[in-house]
């Protein structure tokens, strides 16, 4: 065996060839996306996010779950997502530096068990152990998945955990602390990126035992059966192996009673469907788990026959003594025995290679193998990373014997070289099937077609592609091949839902909860029924409430659910959101606030909370819940939208400035969104900063050409600062989208009329607002005032009586009639109605000005919508200031007098109208 001072050095020319050679076996992996589990480890998972705390991963699984919660797979890495995060800092969700990082993590670990094999094995056969473990094709679940990674660090930490127990004896069995105490740390930080970390622990023992005392089974026995008689004292060398022992033991129980406590002493809940061995009796669930240990060791001596997901139906049960399946069993076993016992019985370098090889097979299996706790997987090849060094060791090992008979040397290269080519091919192969969820799906399929799971994941890849057609047939498939699905009568439910065929879709939501246990009252089904099974009362209720009549019925399902789980949150928000839709924002509040019992973390729910106070009319209360939902998520869009709004109704100029704030962190993330420019420009307008104003108006325009707001806010910005002909090209342009636009036409035959002098075409806007809405005062009241400036003050007259009678308490109408009056009966009875200008000047008369007659009279309008994900409007209202002019003042007037009342016309149009941006939450 080589000494350790030998072991731990490893050439440059070693690790360039384990680099280039996992290089040429993975650089395919980096055009491959986020697939499978990676959507929610990566995509879904917040604690990612720069906004989310630090604690929150060390108090959150490895899908962002927190581990208090049932529904958490109580799979605790938090230094696995720390790495993830630091790939979101660098490069978000760009999927090559996470592929990169794992390729990189690779290599690292196929150097370090380099160094590894170097104890056990010579140069050689270690560098064909490293190579083989590097290019085996049932590590591209390891590697390429992106979640695989747990297994990369933790691999890392794991082999570098033993060598530093390695040096931990010293001269004459002394013992040497400092690689025991790096050692135990280095054990916790493994198990902090994968459980499976601390059977290093193990491993390390039977090093000591058997390999650094050189102890053999009959030996040790017979020591051992010496001091039980009391014919011999203790050695002092197995005094310090035992006392070495002692230390890795306690702090490995440490250990496991610190995962305890953060599991909360709660093992996750899993379906029956997820791994059907677990829920079998007796002896159908003994005999397939210890059938799967030879179908683990097939995909290691065979790697031919790859898939991402063996759940479900993929391994029938073994159900009888009788099943020939059981021959395999047996078979591996006996093999299996045959070589513990040699490694155990016979002292020599090759019986260590060897019980050092099983170790490493067996012991980082035995979380995975049911042994213990049942596990969410019938197999699954990432488990294999550890276990595959093992087998590469032991192949290696073998191949050493081969080639060193001379008659089988040449055979031997040959047959090592034929398989590492193999290897190497397959899988840069495997590695294009993970480029897509779609391809790594479909290349299961060819493996296995009798895992439903399989054919869902499939309909989902074209689901999310909006493919429902295509994806309809595989779910389709999935309740062939599993009839008592849940999840694929559900996803059937869906996509019937998502092609508009609603009957049909109630039909398979129907089908699903007609497989849900049966409620019985008083009984709780935590134990028994996985949370997302409970959809089909939410999926269901969803489909019903879009029919008004049958709104009870919906309410009546989730309360279905939240009956068989009190802490089913989901149910609370959407029949929180239900009874918003029902009018009862008291019982909606009750629900939102059941819901924050359950988790204050959430954001949504306190935005919810928040749209249940403005219901109320509460705006304080409700400003205080998007403040919350923003210091729990600085960037939740909607909290910061609507907050916005809501200090911008509040007519509060000290809140203006937090609004802004507000207002471009939400375009910062909706940069595509015009609704957030526009209430910029909102603001801006409030703080009299028009030129900001305009150019936020703009932005929105450009993003959303015909939004209807902007268009007429900005025309109503350009004549509030005397360039109102610049507001005539942005008017035809909101009439051409709109062309019923009341206050457009209003604002355009005003311009029209004092800036143009175009009568004609200010008439027209007027009487097409009067053929639109006969009983509308503002624009009958201006047709009066183009009869007027037509000189047909009799007509004028007449107009002006009618739109008295319409707005009979408007003084400013009373006002103006008084003036006409006025000026008709100055001309005498035996005048004609038709004034020429001529006369008027020769009298010395002055024509009213038009400002002095046109008043326009709007009311403030605030509306917002009931939707809790909807964006909710305001409306701003300026009111012009009125001249009480008489026709002798008039006629006092100067030119510069007149020009200084025209400018201070136009302020009376309304700014704006009801935005509604619905944001479909289901």
């Amino acid at each position: 065996m080589i000494t350790l001072e030998k072991m731990a050095y490893v050439t440059l020319k070693e690790i360039a060839l384990i680099i280039g050679v996992v290089a040429a076996c993975y650089w395919n992996s980096l055009f491959c996306g986020f697939v499978f589990d990676d959507v929610s480890a990566i995509l879904d998972n917040k604690d990612l996010h720069p906004s989310t705390p630090l604690k929150n991963l060390f108090l959150n699984d490895f899908w962002g779950t927190p581990m208090s919660e049932e529904r958490s797979h109580k799979s605790y890495r938090p230094l696995t997502v720390l790495t993830f995060r630091l790939n979101y800092l660098f490069s978000e969700l760009n999927a090559v530096s996470y592929h990169f990082l794992n390729v990189v993590f690779h290599a690292a670990v196929c150097i370090v068990f380099l160094k590894v094999c170097k104890i056990f094995l010579d140069n050689r056969s270690s560098v064909v152990a490293s190579l083989l473990f590097a290019v085996h094709p049932v590590h591209t679940e390891a590697v390429t998945g992106v979640v695989g990674r747990a297994e990369l660090l933790s691999s890392i930490f794991f082999l570098v955990a033993f060598l530093s127990y390695t040096r931990s004896k010293g001269p004459e069995n002394t013992i040497v602390w400092t690689p025991i105490g790096l050692t135990v740390f280095l054990v916790a930080v493994a198990t902090l990126c994968k459980e499976q970390g601390i059977t290093v622990v193990g491993i390390c023992c039977v090093y000591e035992v058997f390999v650094a005392q050189g102890y053999t089974w009959p030996i040790l026995w017979d020591s051992v059966l010496q001091i039980l008689r009391g014919k011999g004292s203790i050695p002092y060398c197995m005094l310090q192996m035992l006392l070495k022992l002692i230390v890795l033991m306690f702090s490995t129980l440490l250990l496991v009673v610190i995962r305890v406590q953060v599991i909360q002493s709660q093992l996750p809940v899993f379906t029956r469907f997820d791994n059907p061995a677990a829920v079998s009796p007796s002896p159908a669930r003994q005999l397939t788990f210890n059938y799967l240990l030879p179908v683990n060791a097939w995909l290691l001596l065979n790697p031919s026959e790859l898939c991402c997901d063996w759940t479900m139906g993929t391994i029938p049960l073994v159900e009888s003594l009788l099943d020939i399946r059981n021959i395999a069993t047996i078979s591996f076993f006996c093999f299996l025995g045959s070589l513990l016992i040699f490694s155990l019985r016979y002292p020599g370098e090759s019986s260590k290679t060897v019980l050092m090889a099983l170790c490493l097979i067996v012991l980082p299996f035995i979380p995975a193998s049911n042994l213990f706790f049942p596990v969410g997987f019938v197999v699954a090849e990432r488990v294999l990373y550890v276990p595959s060094m093992g087998f590469c060791m032991l192949v290696a090992h073998g191949w050493k014997k081969l080639s060193s008979n001379s008659v089988l040397r040449k055979l031997s290269w040959a047959f090592l070289s034929l398989v590492l080519f193999i290897h190497a091919l397959k899988t840069l192969h495997r590695n294009w099937d993970w480029e897509s969820e779609y391809t790594l799906f479909m290349s299961a399929l060819k493996v296995n077609k009798n895992n439903a799971k399989l054919w869902n994941n499939v309909g989902h890849a074209l689901e999310n592609e909006k493919n429902f057609e295509r994806a309809l047939r595989f779910f389709i498939q999935a309740t062939q091949v599993q009839p008592d699905d849940i999840g694929a009568h559900m996803n059937v439910g869906r996509t019937y839902k998502n092609l508009n065929r609603t009957k049909e879709a109630e039909e398979s939501y129907l089908v699903a909860k007609s497989l849900m246990p049966q409620i019985i009252p008083g009984k709780k089904y935590a134990a028994r029924v996985a949370p997302n099974h409970l959809n089909v009362y939410i999926n269901l209720a969803n489909l019903i409430r879009a029919n008004e009549s049958r709104l009870e019925e919906a309410d009546q399902l989730y309360r279905q659910a939240i009956s068989m789980r009190p802490d089913f949150k989901q149910a609370y928000i959407s029949r929180g959101e239900l009874l918003l839709k029902m009018n009862k924002p008291l019982q909606a509040k009750e629900a939102y606030l059941r819901a924050l019992e359950l988790d204050r973390t959430n954001a949504d729910l306190w935005y919810n909370l928040a749209i249940v106070y403005i219901e109320l009319k509460d705006p304080t209360e409700a400003l205080k819940n998007f403040n919350r939902a923003l210091e729990l998520n600085p960037n939740h869009k909607l909290a910061l939208f609507n907050s916005a709004l809501l200090m911008q109704e509040s007519g509060d100029a000290r809140l203006r400035p937090e609004a802004k704030k507000r207002l471009l962190n939400y375009v910062k993330e909706e940069p595509q969104d015009a609704n957030g420019y526009f209430n910029l420009g909102m603001l801006a307008m409030d703080d009299k900063k028009d030129a900001e104003a305009e150019t936020w108006m703009k932005k929105a325009i450009k993003l959303q050409p015909g939004f209807r707001s902007a268009l007429f806010n900005l025309a109503l910005l350009y004549s509030q600062t005397s360039k109102e002909l610049k507001a005539l090209p942005v008017l035809e342009e909101l009439l051409r989208y709109y062309p019923d636009h009341i206050k457009g036409l209003i604002l355009k035959g005003d311009i029209l009329m004092n800036q143009k002098k175009d009568i004609q075409g200010a008439k027209a806007c007027f009487e097409k607002i009067l053929r639109m809405d006969p009983t509308n005062v503002q624009g009958k009241h201006n047709l009066c005032v183009v009869y007027f400036e037509e000189r047909d003050l009799l007509k004028a007259e007449e107009c002006l009586v009618e739109t008295l009678a319409l707005a009979p308490h408007e003084e400013y109408i009373q006002r103006h009639l008084s003036i006409v009056r006025s000026k008709i009966a100055s001309l005498g009875t035996g005048e004609p109605p038709m004034i020429p200008t001529e006369k008027t000047a020769a009298t010395g008369e002055k024509k009213t000005p038009f400002e002095n007659l046109k008043d326009v009279k709007t009311e403030p309008k605030t509306t917002r919508t009931k939707n809790s994900h909807s964006k909710k409007g305001q409306t701003k209202t300026k009111k012009q200031g009125e001249k009480n002019n008489t026709e002798k003042e008039t006629k006092k007037k100067s030119t510069k007098e007149i020009k200084d009342i025209e400018k201070k016309r136009v302020a009376a149009l309304k700014r704006l109208e009801e935005i509604e941006r619905i944001l479909n939450g289901e």
